[in-house]
């Protein structure tokens, strides 16, 4: 007999509080990336846009759109923590960009589940806090953010 597996989130009742995932693969930034993220969001920042403007900063050279970095991470952990099982973001904390982002660089995420609540008011829900790390091909933080999801109690019956 063949079993069909399907890749899915964990279920509410799945996540332990303490409990770290790592999510692979990575992804490795390219220009194009940052060029079409910056410009769709309208953020015309010339530190993601200007080569000969960043070239003369403190960084050297572009800039990644910081908000990029943290879709990027929280989208990393999307396969193995809230596909198919979240209902919806509730929202975000605590953002911070410790290190810069430059082009090329790899973005690898892990996230840890900081806490595990039954919905009081939504029954076979509950709410989740998360923390994303997102750290570059050197093993150096550079983002880290914490979400507050409400997600699906496993199916009964």
């Amino acid at each position: 007999m063949v079993t069909t597996h399907v890749r899915r989130g964990r279920y509410l009742d799945e996540l332990v509080v303490g409990d770290v995932y790592s999510h692979r693969p990575g992804r490795t930034v390219t220009d194009t990336d940052n060029v079409l993220f910056t410009t769709l969001t309208m953020n015309t920042q010339s530190l993601h846009l200007d080569a000969d403007y960043a070239s003369r900063t403190e960084f050297g050279r572009v800039l990644v759109n910081s908000l990029f970095t943290m879709s990027t991470v929280v989208g990393l952990s999307v396969g193995d923590l809230t596909e198919g099982t979240t209902v919806a973001n509730l929202g975000f904390s605590e953002i911070v960009f410790p290190a810069p982002v430059f082009i090329g660089d790899t973005l690898f995420a892990e996230t840890e589940v900081v806490s595990v609540r039954e919905s009081s008011s939504r029954r076979g829900q509950g709410v989740v806090e998360f923390e994303h790390r997102g750290l570059n091909q050197r093993g150096k933080l550079v983002c880290r953010a914490r979400r507050t999801a409400l997600m699906l109690a496993a199916p009964t019956g």
